[in-house]
């Protein structure tokens, strides 16, 4: 029954990514035709050079690499080995649910993928524990939205793809603003747990460090996984197409050796990733159309001498530019929300003097945002559904709203201190 309900809603995803693909696409061909003198044969040649793109390959296998750690069992080991180390902290298993997140979202590169693969381990667990049902929801929701700010992401690559800037850059430069978040997200459940000692049950339970240590060993393959993924990429012997397809067969691999993948369970995951990226596909399609049209009708240069003109400087676009992304974030998933104003946003930004790799990482935490913002905040409708509506959307929401803080904070952080982004890039590549 569960398969059917998950098929149902990949199916019903690729649905909405293909109406909203052909909407944008119908809508730049519209403009080609009427007022760039028929020029639509430009929009076929954009396509083609987009789907041509080897770079764009990877984001089918990395969401296959996700869909194979979601069904083989691994999350669930992983969850176990975290477990005694936050036992004694105020949050106990709250801050389990944020370190695993992170290190599931560095293997998966989804943020949907993230909130339900934790999730599904870690409710049933903590419920039965006695924690606050709500506070665990909000955790997930929060926790979740690691996966596409912590690389490998298809936030990154989407945004590499349509932008030409380097993935590999990207991938590195998500790492230290992904463990800030970590950070920013554990703060929080650090302090609202002192302040409120009811949202967790209290462990006394002593477990022997020795005890604790050889748990955390048994995540020795997803670590190899992250350092084979990173590291091929980091020390230059793949490139970020090249790596995805080493973590698919690394991945295949553990699953079927240390989890419990079978044939069936991997067959299944390739139908889910064939529906995910055909939605994901059909809105970069449109996406494409539209973005040719905005070029070939000289939209983003107009917008860019319009700001120019009208005295703003460069920090006050970026709050506008802010604003935008949290208004639409209420309505559009993360990536549909990019596709559709990267054509516009990429080219004001960086003739503003923005750093690209910089802006690919504030981006990506902006739909982070939307990920956690009624009513259509992925992470929310998915947790709702692993609560079996002990937890409603409205109790979800309310219970990420200080991650949707912490998130924004993050953002402060990295427009006051830019190199927390970018260091590691200039460092390594």
């Amino acid at each position: 029954m569960f398969l059917t309900a998950f098929g149902s809603l990949l199916v019903l995803t690729a649905t909405s990514g293909a109406a909203l693909g052909a909407a944008l696409g119908l809508t730049g061909l519209l403009l080609l035709h009427f007022f760039a003198n028929g020029a639509t044969s430009l929009a076929v040649n954009a396509i083609w050079n987009v789907f041509n793109s080897f770079t764009l390959s990877a984001i089918p296998l990395f969401i296959l690499l996700g869909e194979i750690l979601l069904h083989s069992g691994i999350s669930q080991r992983a969850y176990s080995a975290f477990r005694p180390v936050f036992a004694r902290v105020p949050g106990g298993l709250l801050h389990t649910n944020i370190a695993v997140c992170s290190l599931f979202g560095a293997v998966s590169g989804s943020s949907l993928s993230t909130a339900a693969a934790v999730g599904s381990v870690a409710y049933p667990e903590m419920v039965k524990r006695g924690y606050d049902k709500a506070a665990v929801v909000g955790s997930l929701a929060g926790g979740g939205t690691l996966g596409l700010l912590i690389p490998p992401s298809l936030s990154f690559l989407i945004y590499g793809a349509l932008t030409e800037t380097s993935i590999g850059r990207l991938f590195i430069s998500g790492i230290a603003p992904g463990a800030m978040v970590a950070a920013l997200f554990m703060g929080y459940i650090l302090f609202a747990c002192l302040r409120n000692p009811a949202l967790y049950p209290k462990d006394d339970t002593r477990t022997p460090l020795l005890t604790v240590l050889a748990g955390l060993l048994q995540i020795w393959p997803v670590v190899a996984l992250i350092v084979a993924i990173i590291g091929s990429i980091a020390f230059g012997y793949a490139t970020p197409t090249e790596s995805a397809g080493v973590g698919v067969v690394v991945a295949a691999v553990i699953a079927f050796v240390w989890g419990d993948l079978t044939a069936r369970k991997l067959a299944d995951s390739i139908m889910r990733s064939v529906l995910l990226f055909s939605s994901i596909g059909f809105v970069v399609l449109g996406a494409t159309v539209l973005s040719q049209s905005a070029s070939v009708l000289g939209a983003p240069q107009a917008i860019l001498e319009s700001v120019l003109a009208g005295g703003l400087n460069k920090y006050t676009v970026l709050m506008i530019v802010i604003v935008v992304y949290l208004v639409l974030g209420c309505f559009f998933d993360g990536l549909s929300l990019m596709v559709m104003t990267l054509p516009i946003v990429f080219p004001l930004m960086t003739q503003l003097g923005f750093d690209p790799i910089w802006l690919g990482v504030i981006i990506t935490i902006l739909i982070e945002i939307g990920q956690v913002t009624p009513p259509v905040g992925l992470n929310l409708s998915v947790l709702t559904v692993l609560t079996k509506g002990e937890v409603s959307l409205g109790q979800s929401a309310l219970a990420a709203a200080p991650y949707w803080v912490m998130l924004l904070v993050a953002v402060v952080i990295l427009t006051i201190f830019p190199s927390i982004a970018t260091f590691l890039p200039d460092l390594l590549m």
